[in-house]
């Protein structure tokens, strides 16, 4: 997301080269999704460069490669799995969490594949997390409990993706009816399993009903807080031009209900300062 041209002017400098947004990014939050990840194992020195730009406490949270969630469904992945990990070694504890999405399709019936995948994975330096999108696991308690079983069984956390204001009236933006078009409507869930809870949540392009709609994450996160959990938490509007204020937004919120919360770095000005 560090590289998106609406942010680029507007939060971080325009006149930044691709390979130096990160930087600027982490001055504005202290953990980012790799969605990139997603579709291809990065290059070595393109993490090393991610490691570069920031500082030891940032947090990565990488998605796992479509080739081994999606196309192969977890069988016959040693090797791509092993290349991942070898390329995301400079990141060290960075690489907060390793982020199992898994399709629509991938349901109750596969939880086998994905129990022996999880007891599969190397447990030393890393943590996973897992986001499921069929229904099932929402609206069935018996799939949702043995779904925990095997996230807990391997330490691992159930990813959080709250879209329940998204879809709560319809759409009125173009943003918003592709976001309806392609993002999961399934119930919310707020049960955390580890001490590292992870949130998505996505709103809408008014800042109103964005802020409005948050107000269930603020009691659930200053409650994990105070339980000594570290929850990482993603704020997303279906244009995202606003995000990066809005992320900051929540965590101000989220400090005036628990102050001991660190507050986030100033960020860089995106331009030179100006007298009017």
């Amino acid at each position: 997301m560090w590289t998106y041209a609406p942010w680029q002017g507007r939060y971080l400098p325009g006149s930044l080269p691709p390979r130096e947004r990160l930087r600027a990014y982490a001055t504005w939050c202290n953990a980012v999704e790799g969605n990139t990840t997603f579709y291809a194992t990065p290059a070595l020195g393109t993490v090393r460069s991610w490691a570069e730009q920031t500082a030891p406490d940032f947090w990565f949270i990488l998605k796992l490669p479509k080739l081994i969630t999606h196309e192969r469904r977890f069988a016959d992945v040693g090797d791509p799995l092993r290349a991942f990990l070898g390329s995301i070694e400079p990141l060290g504890g960075r690489a907060h969490a390793l982020w199992i999405q898994l399709p629509p399709s991938f349901s109750p019936a596969d939880l086998g594949a994905l129990a022996g995948f999880l007891r599969r994975l190397p447990h030393n330096g890393y943590r996973y997390c897992v986001e499921v999108r069929h229904r099932a696991f929402f609206e069935d308690p018996r799939s949702e409990q043995h779904l925990e079983k095997a996230l807990g069984d391997a330490g691992a956390e159930w990813v959080t993706f709250d879209t329940t204001v998204l879809f709560g009236s319809p759409p009125v933006s173009a943003a918003e009816r592709e976001a309806w078009r392609q993002k999961p409507r399934l119930p919310r869930r707020s049960r955390a399993l580890t001490s590292y809870p992870v949130v998505r949540y996505i709103g809408r392009d008014d800042v109103g009903r964005t802020v409005a709609g948050w107000r269930h994450w603020l009691d659930t996160v200053a409650g994990w807080l105070r339980e000594g959990r570290s929850p990482t938490v993603f704020i997303h509007t279906p244009d995202n031009v606003s995000a990066l204020e809005l992320a900051r937004r929540f965590h101000d919120d989220v400090r005036a209900r628990v102050p001991e919360v660190e507050p986030l770095p100033e960020p860089i000005p995106a331009g030179p300062p100006t007298l009017f």
